[in-house]
C-alpha cells in the first residue's frame, strides 16, 4: 500500500461537478469532470435540479480517476466537498429527497406573509430592520416550501444545503461545515454557529433546530466513506471526510489570498471580490461577512450577480457566427471573441456599462436593472463585449473601495480566479482599472484546490497555513496596469460611473412600477 499523500476534492459547481486530486505542493494529479444541465424551470424565475444529478455525476466523476487515470485509491488520505452556495434538499429521516433542490439562481418569492410577531415587530420597526427582514423573508426557500408545500415540509426530516447532502451521502452523518453556510439561514455569521432557539429568526424563516444539521469545524472530521458510499464512487471505505467550506471561500484559499491586503477576485457566473479577514467587517451595513475557509476567519465579499454570466449572455445573443466561425477553424470560440476586444480602445469610445443584470438587495437594490449609455454610430459589438468587461472591473472596483473602506485596509495587488480569469483581455482591464497588478494563481481549479488546503491542514499532512499556503499556492502569470489606461478608466469610473446608479435608480423604480419587472 502506497503512502496515503494525495488528497481528494470534490467541487459540485452550478453546471458541473469535478473530482480532483492534488499532491501536497498544490498540483493537480487528475480530474474528472462531469457536467449536467444547471436547472429546470417549471415555472418562471425558478431554477430546480434533480439532487440525484449531483450524487449520479460525483459518483462517475469518482469512479473516472480509479478507472481512467489510474490513480490508487489507497493513496487518499481524505476527502472534502465545496459546493455552489445556497442550493437546498429536503430529506427524510432516511436522507432521500423528497422534492427537487432548490438552486442559488431561483427567484421565486413568497408574498403576503404575517406579520413579525410581537414584540420583535416594534422593536424591529423602530429600529427600521423589518423592511429588509422582510424582503429577505419572501425570498428565503424555506419560507416557500412551508407556504405552498405544507405536506413535504412537515415530512421534511432535514433541510441541507447541497453541501451538506453530498456529505451525508459519503458519510451518513448529518453534518456540514461552517464554511459553507451562506443562504437564508438563522446563522450567526459573527460568531460562526446557529443562532440560539430563541432568537425570532427561526421563526421568521419557517425553521427549527431539529431540521438542521450539526455544524463541524473547517478541517475537522465530519464522518468517513460508508460501504455504501465506497461502492458507488470508489473512495475506500473509511477514508476521512473533513468539514470543507464553500466554493468562494475555497477561492479565496486556493488563490493564495490570506491576507487583508490582497483582493481575491473571481470572474465566475456571480462575480465577486473578497478579502479575507481575521475580523468581523461587513461590506454592507445588515449584510453578513460570509464564513472563510480559515476557520475563525470571514470573508468580506462584495457580489455582481450573473457577473461574468453576461460574457456568455453576449455570446450567445450576438455571437453565432464567431461561434461557428470558430468550429470551421477548429479553435476556441474565445479566440475569437478576444480578438474583437483587443481591436476596441481603453474605454470603449465612451460606452459605459453598469452590470446589473440581475438585481440584489443593497447595491443595486432589488428595484435595479443592467444600462449601457454612450452609444454612438461609431460602436460595434466589440465596443460592447468590451464595455461588459469594464462594467464588471468598474463595479468590482466600486465593491473593493467600499470593502477597504469599512475594512480599513487597503488592497495592494489582486489575485483572480473563475473562468473569466483565463480571458488576458479581463485580466488586463481588471489591472488597468483598478491600477494594481491582477495575477491568475498558478492553476485554474482554485476552489479545489482550497477544499484540498483545508485537508493538508486538517490532516496535518502541512502543520500550519503558513506552510500550506507556500506549499501549495503560488502565483502564474501577472498583469501590469497601463498608468495612460488607468488615468482614463479612473476618469471615467469617478465622473461618469460612480454617479449612474444614482441617478437612474429613479427611472429603474418606475420601469418596476410600469412594467411590474423586476419583480
Amino acid at each position: 500500500m502506497g503512502e496515503k499523500n494525495l488528497l481528494l476534492a470534490i467541487d459540485n459547481g452550478t453546471q458541473s461537478v469535478k473530482a480532483l486530486v492534488f499532491d501536497l505542493s498544490g498540483n493537480l494529479v487528475a480530474k474528472e469532470k462531469r457536467d449536467f444541465e444547471p436547472y429546470f424551470s417549471k415555472e418562471p424565475g425558478w431554477a430546480e435540479q434533480d439532487p440525484e444529478v449531483f450524487w449520479d455525476n460525483l459518483c462517475a466523476a469518482c469512479q473516472a480517476l480509479w478507472t481512467k487515470h489510474g490513480i490508487d485509491k489507497n493513496r487518499i488520505a481524505g476527502v472534502a466537498v465545496t459546493t455552489q452556495r445556497g442550493t437546498v434538499v429536503c430529506v427524510d429521516d432516511k436522507g432521500r429527497p423528497l422534492r427537487p433542490a432548490i438552486l442559488w439562481l431561483d427567484q421565486r418569492k413568497t408574498y403576503n406573509l404575517p406579520s413579525i410577531k410581537q414584540p420583535w415587530g416594534s422593536l424591529l420597526a423602530v429600529s427600521g430592520l423589518s423592511g429588509i427582514l422582510n424582503y429577505l423573508r419572501t425570498q428565503a426557500e424555506s419560507v416557500w416550501i412551508a407556504n405552498h408545500q405544507k405536506e413535504i415540509w412537515a415530512n421534511t426530516h432535514k433541510f441541507l444545503l447541497l453541501s451538506r447532502f453530498l456529505n451525508y451521502r459519503l458519510t451518513g452523518e448529518f453534518a456540514d461545515s461552517v464554511g459553507c453556510q451562506v443562504g437564508y439561514l438563522p446563522f450567526d455569521y459573527k460568531k460562526l454557529a446557529w443562532l440560539p432557539s430563541w432568537d425570532f429568526r427561526w421563526d421568521l424563516l419557517c425553521l427549527s433546530p431539529g431540521k438542521l444539521p450539526k455544524l463541524v469545524e473547517q478541517g475537522l472530521a465530519i464522518g468517513a466513506i460508508t460501504r455504501q458510499a465506497a461502492q458507488a464512487t470508489g473512495i475506500a471505505e473509511g477514508t476521512p471526510v473533513l468539514a470543507g467550506a464553500a466554493d468562494k471561500a475555497c477561492e479565496v484559499l486556493g488563490s493564495g489570498a490570506r491576507l487583508g491586503h490582497v483582493g481575491c477576485i473571481s470572474y465566475g457566473t456571480t462575480a465577486t471580490i473578497n478579502v479575507n479577514s481575521q475580523k468581523y467587517v461587513t461590506a454592507f451595513p445588515l449584510m453578513p461577512a460570509y464564513p472563510s475557509a480559515i476557520t475563525g476567519n470571514h470573508n468580506v465579499e462584495v457580489q455582481i450577480f450573473r457577473g461574468f454570466w453576461m460574457v456568455s449572455w453576449f455570446k450567445e445573443e450576438f455571437g453565432y457566427d464567431k461561434r461557428m466561425e470558430a468550429l470551421e477553424k477548429g479553435v476556441e470560440a474565445e479566440v475569437l471573441f478576444e480578438e474583437l476586444v483587443k481591436k476596441v480602445p481603453a474605454g470603449s469610445m465612451g460606452l459605459m456599462l453598469q452590470p446589473y443584470w440581475t438585481p440584489g438587495v443593497k447595491h443595486p437594490g432589488p428595484e435595479g436593472k443592467g444600462a449601457i449609455i454612450g452609444f454612438g454610430d461609431v460602436h460595434t459589438r466589440g465596443h460592447v463585449y468590451r464595455a461588459i468587461l469594464e462594467g464588471l472591473a468598474y463595479a468590482l472596483r466600486e465593491g473593493g473601495e467600499r470593502i477597504e473602506k469599512r475594512s480599513r485596509n487597503r488592497i495592494s495587488t489582486l489575485v483572480v480566479s473563475g473562468g473569466g480569469s483565463q480571458s488576458d483581455c479581463a485580466m488586463q482591464i481588471t489591472a488597468d482599472v483598478f491600477g494594481l497588478p491582477a495575477s491568475r494563481p498558478h492553476l485554474y481549479e482554485t476552489s479545489g484546490l482550497g477544499a484540498a488546503m483545508i485537508l493538508a491542514r486538517g490532516l496535518n499532512l502541512h502543520q500550519n497555513w503558513d506552510s500550506a499556503m507556500s506549499a501549495m499556492t503560488r502565483i502564474g502569470k501577472t498583469f501590469e496596469p497601463s498608468a495612460e489606461n488607468h488615468r482614463l478608466y479612473s476618469q471615467l469610473y469617478a465622473e461618469v460611473y460612480l454617479k449612474l446608479y444614482d441617478r437612474m435608480k429613479p427611472l429603474y423604480q418606475k420601469i418596476r412600477e410600469i412594467t411590474g419587472y423586476p419583480d
